[in-house]
């Protein structure tokens, strides 16, 4: 233990000399929050919450400032007309600001992950665009199907448990998914436990985290026994398939899990809009509970919901590495700075959202979404060349399944719907409290 405390103790010592003495910022550079120690910065008061802190930073310093913050700096873009060079300058770049997260969170080298992610966002993007989403939304429902039948005629639980059961279920598929209820069980604590501390080991190495990284390797060595992303099989070696499939699990799962939940709890106080009757009205099949997506294009008032829930959960913040001077205002965004842009802030813009923190699915009538255009301020789903590649995919499978769990069960919540948690930047809003429901099948 002497020899770590050593080696640690002289890396501060080095780092703070940088720091301290080294080559300064650019003149034009954005007010700075430093804070006091040195590599640290201001990375304790800001990882309390992130969300807060960003909002009171863009209060005191205006619309672009720079937060140094365990041994990065961190510059932060919140006015709408700086996204477009956020999304599409050739001044920053994609791969490079999430390549250590990509390492850190999958185990996926450096090497591979350069020469192997152009390709497979090519590949998922070919996959899941609007028009493919007819093929792949009969499997969809015969999925949800199975898997909502498994819940039983009635029950208790936390909502998102019981979303996270069927969302995982489907993602895995009959042939993937744990065949017994004691290793469905341990899947969902080991991802539980993957999704919780996912915004720390993204940043920090598995010797600080050993649960969280315990976790990690289960679901890596239960992935290598998948058939999961044989689409890929062509684009990523046989070694790296497990590692990119954690990869989109966590990203399908722990951002649509709090989307669901949110909506789904949202409509137990919404009575008055009659969203369960839509539901029931407009599913043809009744006997075999057959949702096809010419039903989905009659509940257009459920997809504004999921819309408006998709708003208020956005990601706490989305990231380019600058790579050659960047000039944003009056400024100049040095080289190295990770840009930083809140779709959580973005979305709560009166400008283009009035009301920002009340659900109001009536704001997404102005919205084209059957030609899938959204409305103006929304970056839910990022821009620019690397887009969510699996957007479309994404909303047709929560419209399906809220239309399939609404119209199968009858929820009576238990708790008050839980507000968003301040504390995260990556991925959608967790909720910050429990969301307990009594479910009985219809």
């Amino acid at each position: 233990m002497e020899w770590i405390t050593l080696i640690l103790t002289v890396c501060i010592v080095i780092i703070s000399f940088r720091l301290l003495f080294g080559k300064r910022s650019h003149p034009n550079a954005p007010p700075c929050i430093r804070g006091w120690i040195p590599w640290f910065g201001a990375a304790f008061e800001f990882g309390k919450a992130p969300l807060h802190f960003i909002q009171q930073a863009r209060a005191k310093y205006g619309p672009v400032f720079t937060v140094v913050a365990a041994g990065k700096r961190l510059t932060f873009v919140t006015l709408n007309e700086d996204f477009r060079a956020f999304f599409t300058s050739k001044d920053v770049d994609f791969e490079q600001a999430v390549q250590e997260a990509v390492h850190n969170t999958a185990s996926i080298s450096k090497d591979c992950f350069y020469k192997t992610h152009p390709t497979c966002a090519t590949v998922i993007k070919g996959r899941l665009t609007p028009g493919n989403t007819a093929m792949l939304s009969v499997h969809l429902c015969e999925e949800f199907n199975d898997h909502l039948e498994n819940l039983g005629s009635e029950g208790s639980g936390q909502l998102n448990e019981i979303i996270k059961y069927t969302v995982m279920s489907n993602l895995l598929g009959r042939c993937n998914s744990p065949n017994n209820a004691l290793t469905r069980q341990e899947f969902l604590e080991k991802f539980t436990t993957y999704d919780e501390g996912f915004e720390y080991g993204s940043q920090l190495p598995d010797m600080f985290l050993k649960q969280w990284a315990n976790s990690k390797q289960w679901l890596l060595s239960l992935l290598r026994n998948m058939t999961l992303l044989q689409h890929l099989a062509t684009a990523i070696s046989d070694k790296y398939l497990p590692n990119y499939g954690l990869l989109l699990l966590w990203a399908s799962l722990a951002n649509a899990i709090p989307v669901s939940e949110r909506f789904s709890a949202i409509t137990q106080y919404l009575s008055m809009f009659n969203i369960v009757l839509v539901c029931l009205l407009c599913i043809q099949d009744k006997e075999k509970t057959k949702v096809t997506l010419d039903d989905l294009q009659h509940m257009p008032y459920v997809k504004w919901c999921i819309m408006e829930a998709i708003r208020l959960r956005a990601p706490g913040a989305i990231t380019r590495k600058v790579v050659r001077p960047l000039k944003l205002q009056n400024y100049v965004i040095p080289p190295g700075d990770l840009l930083m842009l809140s779709p959580y802030w973005a979305h709560r813009n009166p400008k283009y959202f009035p009301d920002p923190e009340d659900f109001k699915p009536e704001r997404w009538e102005k919205a084209d979404l059957e030609k899938n255009v959204h409305l103006e301020g929304f970056v839910a789903f990022g821009g620019g060349k690397n887009q969510c590649p699996g957007r479309w995919y994404a909303v047709m499978e929560l419209h399906m399944f809220v239309a399939l769990i609404l119209y199968k069960f009858e929820f009576t919540p238990l708790d008050p719907v839980p507000k968003p948690s301040p504390l995260h930047l990556v991925g959608t809003q967790q909720p910050d409290g429990p969301c307990t429901v009594r479910y009985k099948h219809r």
